[in-house]
């Protein structure tokens, strides 16, 4: 069928709205009506990476919601006419997979980053033929229409306002996941977040859904630290203060339970380990800089820090769990969106970059 994709072709390029030709649904795989594809910092990984190390042209997107529209052969949780929200992609059958942990799924990198079909082969091709990558976190959600399988398709209620509903499938679980799941904040707990992006703010709200003790919003954008404040955080700090890990072990009487890092730098991961009390726990998510290294006393009195997958969580679990929150009022993920066209996806994502949107959602029928 023809659809209109908002395709990458060059690193450096800009997305180009293309008519392109996507396959019919092949066995347990599910043809979704996009109706909202969050834009997430892993989207635009092409721009960062030595040339070739993600092939294109692909379409991008990864946190898309809709329609079901067609199902293939062995598909029976899902049917066409559910509403849906996409998430990332696994096998459904290694040893991490068994044991409900699809994140660290074996097949992860080739299943969400290569683009490609279980077979390899791209989904999509253009109107001359030319093979379009179209299986980027088992979705490509940047068109009006999207491959997607059973195991990263997950049923939502068909009242919810659906255009909204994508950043659940991966940024905004990976906050809320990494604080409920993977770190298993408590109430009472403190914890101190740096950088609040989208996945951040997530993290603060998660946070303040169980009644942590401190919530501390680091960020060098004095509006995110003021949203950081109204989502929930208790303080907020601004992320280029040269003491900032000494402030907040003062704050907190000698360190904070938990720290979270978003943002990959090596100074701000540092700092994030440093403010940890003794035996405190660093969840890191931000992509780490070439050639960082960790100090000999940085983990010492039994402090931890691990990189962390989509907070640990099962999409299909989780992912109505933020809704039911989202629905009491208990996590407003609706403040960080700001919806553009689909055509203005390069102004999105600059939007994003400059810290003047927090989670830009693409609409393909704008």
């Amino acid at each position: 069928m023809r659809i209109q994709a908002a395709v990458l072709r060059e690193p450096k390029g800009k997305f180009a709205m293309e008519e392109v030709e996507l396959d019919e649904p092949r066995d347990g795989e599910v043809l979704v009506r996009v109706l909202g594809a969050g834009m997430c910092h892993t989207d635009m990984i092409p721009r960062t990476l030595p040339p070739g190390a993600i092939p294109l042209p692909m379409i991008f997107g990864h946190e898309g919601a809709g329609i079901v529209e067609a199902v293939g052969r062995s598909v029976s949780a899902i049917k066409p006419g559910d509403s849906v929200v996409l998430s990332f992609d696994s096998c459904g059958k290694c040893p991490r997979c068994l044991i409900g942990e699809p994140a660290y799924c074996h097949e992860f990198g080739y299943l969400n980053t290569s683009g490609m079909r279980p077979d390899r082969t791209p989904g999509a091709v253009s109107l001359d033929g030319q093979p379009i990558r179209a299986r980027w976190f088992g979705q490509s959600t940047f068109a009006t229409h999207a491959l997607a399988t059973e195991r990263n398709t997950v049923k939502v209620d068909a009242d919810l306002p659906l255009h909204l509903m994508g950043p659940l499938g991966c940024g905004i679980q990976t906050g809320a996941g990494s604080v409920l799941i993977a770190m298993g904040v408590r109430t009472g707990d403190t914890l101190a977040v740096f950088g609040t992006g989208a996945v951040g703010l997530s993290a603060v709200m998660a946070a303040n859904v169980v009644s942590a003790s401190k919530i501390i919003a680091v960020d060098l954008h004095s509006q995110r630290r003021e949203l950081a404040l109204e989502l929930g955080a208790t303080h907020a700090f601004d992320g280029a203060d040269p003491d900032l890990a000494e402030r907040i072990k003062d704050l907190t009487g000698g360190g904070v339970n938990y720290s979270f890092d978003t943002t990959g730098v090596p100074a701000v991961v540092n700092a994030a380990i440093d403010s940890l009390q003794i035996r405190g726990f660093c969840g890191l998510v931000g992509v780490g800089s070439p050639g960082y290294t960790l100090g000999p006393q940085a983990l010492g009195g039994g402090r931890m820090a691990s990189y962390l997958l989509e907070g640990n969580a099962v999409p299909q679990i989780f992912i109505p769990k933020m809704v039911e929150l989202w629905q009491r009022g208990r996590f407003p993920f609706d403040r960080l969106i700001e919806t553009y066209p689909m055509a203005q996806a390069d102004q999105a994502e600059a939007d994003s970059v400059a810290g003047r949107t927090v989670k830009p959602v693409l609409l393909p029928s704008s």
